[in-house]
Parts: C-alpha cells; structure tokens; sequence
C-alpha cells in the first residue's frame, strides 16, 4: 500500500491513539498535509478520556499549528466517519485506541503487528518512530518536505521523542530522517526543555530508591511509574554513575505494554542488542551501543507471560541475555580447529568499491548499514566488500587481493534480500552516496579457506580490526577462522553461510 492508493477517498479522518505522544501528532500531521494537499477533506482527530495537558505538546500543537480536534466518548458516542478512517502509530482495534467507525479503514503505524483484518495496512516494527514511516511514504510519493509548514519540525520532533532523544536509535532510515529532514531547532529546543514536570521529577526520584541489582552481572532494574519515555532514560542515565552498575534497564507501564529504556558502560554488552533481547517475539527494540529502548506489546506479554508480573520478567531476562553469551577477544583466542569442518566460499559475486574513487583519502566518512553504523576514513588501500544482504566488509588492499578477482563490471544488487541499501556519509559536509552505484563486480577467488562450526549458544567476537565493539553469533550462525590465519575470527549469519560457503572434502 502507498499513499497514493489512498487517495481515492475524498473524505478522510485520521486518528491518532488516545493520549497522543509528539510521535503520534507529528506522524498524523505528515498525513494531514499529504491529503489536504491533494484536495481531500481531512479531519485530524485523537480520543479517549483525556484531552492533552502535557505541557510540550499542547507547545508543540500550537506553535506547529496542528489541527488536532479532540472527541470526548463520553459525549459524542461511538462516531462513524464516511470516507476513510487512517489510525496512525496505533492499530485499529487495539485496546490504546478508542473506536471510531469509517466506511474504510487503514492503518500507518511502527509499532509490533497487532491487528492482521485489516488489508489496508502498513506496520513497519523495525522503525523507531511513526514519524519516519510517514516520512518515507511522503519521500516515496515526491512530496516536499519543507518547514514552511513546520512539517519537517514535527516529524524530527517526533523520531526525537519516540527514540530518547535519538539514543535509541537504531534503524538507517531514522538516522537518514534525522539528518535529512529540515526543521527548526529554536522550537525542537523550546520543545525539549518543557518536557518534565514537577510530577514526573518525583516519579524520576521515587523510582530510583526502588530498585533491584544483580550482583554476579552487575546490572539494575527499576520500575517506574507510568510517565514520558525520556523519563525513563533520564533515569537510566542516572543509574549508570553508580559505580557497581554497568549495565541497567528501566520500564514503565502503558495503557497497551511496557516502554523502556536500557544503558550499558561496558564494551561487552551492546545496549542496542539487549534491548532486541529483552522484547523478542513480544515487541522491538534497539538504539545506540551505550543506550537504547523499547516497546513491548501487552497483549503478546501476556500470551507468552500469562502468569509472570513484568518486575520478575526484566529481571529473568536480564540474566538470561548475559547467560546466553560467552565472548571470545580474537587476538586471544586459540581455536580448536580439530574440531571445526572446513569450507571454502563460493566463487559467487559479491560488489566492490575502491574507497578513494568515492572521496578523496583521508575524508571522515560513515558507512551505513541495516546492521549498523561504522565510522572510518578514507585509505588508498581501503575496499569496501558489499555481502548479499547490504552488509559492508572493510578490507585493506592486500587481504582483499588475496581474496577476491575484481573486475570493472558493473555490481546489480538483488532487491530481495537488501532492505536497506547501504551508504556513505561524508562526515565533513554531511552529503550520501549510494555505495552500490559505486559497486562492480568481484569474485571470491577461493584460495582462502576457513574452518567452521555451527553455534550451539551465542558468542560475542571481538575481531582483531575492531577491538571496541563485538560480532554478535546466535545459536544456528556459524564461528569462522581463517584457515591461514588462525586469530582471524569471525561470525557468519546462517542464511549468508548457506548461500556462500561449500564444505571441502
């Protein structure tokens, strides 16, 4: 579905969930511009048994001037819109949305599939906000974003808010939000320093004398009453100064799950991945290395978690994500290669690209990825191994030489395994670049061979070019060593290792 499908409506509502965050407002906002502009009649609504009163989003409606139309239940029913009924960072029918009636309903929304009878549906979990998805369907439909509108400024605000001011984010597409979108920093900031109030600094200073530490991993827990998502990384932020606790999490209730937020001082624990840890299979989660966040579905806790209270969930998956994991410092590491098979990879092609013909040597640069982040500069001797899902391999000359036949023809990815094409970012003027219209072609040569075996439990690599953060391996992914370079180890996921690697007889 696009945005375009939808504008065979004349009349449209779109409705944000009860007690509207800048999120919801701002994704709402994008659609209602959207639509008025096509010269549709649309309504911008929210419900349930509070009208806004929190003090930087009545700010936000007002000096955005968002047409956000309060309807009170009590009074006015169970309403029928004619036309289309668009719930947007919610889900028709979920329990954090006051039913209204259209003759169509849609839903927009970033939040863990709820709902699955409504055909008319985009849900994308692995964004961190709505504000995203509805930027990249206006993107998708060459809509201009400016500010004239304050569009932009909504939009950023919202990603801002819904990610812990940007700590928790985690998916390429909000980062690309972030730094494309135009928006007005005197109101982000006049925004973000009406954000606590009074209430919520006693709920910050209550929670942080109620809570639990595990002494054998040294982390915390704490339970917070229902308050701001920046709430809960305020306080998280405060936990980690306490010297014994190197890593914490910190939740609160919803009206339909548990938002938290989670930091790490430690190389050794990824906050990003414990966050994804803690709300597998029951919602998402992600961010940063020192800080992230997260959602978990209340619905889905209790079909997995009928009879568990969430103090002694946080807590039991804590010690099960730090149980789950052994950890191995390449440069340390003497592999059992008695024990391991040996496979050789597939002559299959793979996208190169020379550094330097894409920026000058010695450029600062940022190469992004659906698994992350990674920061370097640019070397003459620097190639960049683009694998069949858009992850990105920096090599140096020499090693790629010896591993690969390059040629000049030119790299054609497939669309079905890259969600996310990868970029570059030029650090010193902030411009991307596709790294696949750069790519051509090269071919494994398959001298270089490596010993393998499959994992039974997770490990964490830390591998010899980059000493500070850590390949994850999950049970079913297989731990590699090169077979001409025994403290070269690595972690190859399951799918890619099935597809690029024959065993040698």
């Amino acid at each position: 579905m696009t945005l375009k499908d939808l504008e065979q409506f004349e009349q449209i509502t779109i409705q944000c969930h009860d007690n509207p965050d800048a999120d919801a407002l701002a994704a709402g906002y994008g659609l209602y511009c959207y639509f008025s502009d096509k010269g549709k009649k649309v309504d911008l609504v929210y419900s349930g048994k509070n009208e806004i009163q929190k003090a930087n989003l009545c700010i936000m409606i007002e000096e955005l001037k968002i047409p956000v139309r309060y309807i009170e239940p009590e009074k006015e029913g169970r309403i029928h819109k004619p036309g289309l009924l668009i719930t947007v960072d919610c889900q028709y029918g979920a329990g954090n949305v006051t039913g209204l009636t259209g003759d169509e309903m849609a839903i927009i929304d970033h939040h863990q599939i709820e709902i699955t009878d409504v055909e008319r549906s985009i849900i994308n979990p692995k964004l961190g906000s709505c504000a995203t998805l509805v930027w990249k369907l206006l993107k998708d439909e060459g809509y201009p974003i400016t500010d004239e509108k304050y569009l932009g400024t909504a939009l950023y605000y919202g990603l801002y808010t819904d990610t812990n001011q940007f700590s928790e984010i985690h998916n390429p597409l909000d980062m690309d939000m972030r730094e494309e979108i135009p928006h007005d920093e005197s109101m982000i900031t006049l925004f973000r320093n009406s954000n606590l109030s009074l209430k919520e600094l006693e709920i910050a200073g209550i929670a942080m004398i109620r809570y639990s530490y595990n002494d054998d991993y040294q982390f915390a827990v704490i339970k917070a009453q229902p308050c701001d998502p920046n709430i809960l990384g305020l306080i998280a932020d405060f936990l980690l100064q306490v010297d014994i606790i190197k890593t914490c999490a910190v939740f609160n209730e919803t009206g339909d799950g548990y938002k938290f937020s989670v930091r790490s001082c430690i190389k050794e624990v990824n906050a990003s991945e414990l966050a994804a840890f803690l709300a597998e299979k029951i919602g998402s989660g992600g961010g940063h290395y020192e800080k992230a966040g997260g959602f978990i579905s209340l619905k889905k806790y209790e079909d997995y978690y009928p009879t568990l209270h969430a103090e002694a969930y946080f807590n039991n998956r804590m010690t099960q994500y730090f149980d789950s994991y052994d950890i191995i410092y390449a440069k340390d590491y003497e592999a059992d290669i008695n024990a391991m098979k040996l496979y050789e990879k597939r002559k299959l092609p793979v996208g190169y690209v020379k550094a330097d013909e894409m920026l000058p040597i010695g450029t600062p640069i940022t190469i992004r990825t659906l698994e992350g982040d990674i920061n370097t500069v640019v070397e003459e001797d620097l190639y960049l191994i683009i694998g069949i899902k858009g992850e990105v391999y920096p090599n140096h000359r020499e090693k790629f030489q010896r591993a690969y036949a390059a040629s000049e023809e030119k790299y054609i990815y497939n669309e079905e395994y890259m969600e996310y094409l990868p970029t570059i970012k030029d650090r010193t003027n902030g411009s991307d670049l596709n790294l696949v219209d750069y790519a051509r072609i090269c071919i494994p040569k398959g001298t270089v061979q490596i010993y393998v075996k499959q994992l039974e439990k997770g490990v964490k690599v830390f591998v010899e070019w980059e000493k500070e953060k850590y390949m994850l391996g999950k049970p079913g992914d297989y731990l590699a060593v090169r077979s001409d370079d025994l403290h070269d180890v690595y972690i190859i996921e399951q799918d890619i290792f099935s597809k690029s690697y024959d065993a040698i007889d």
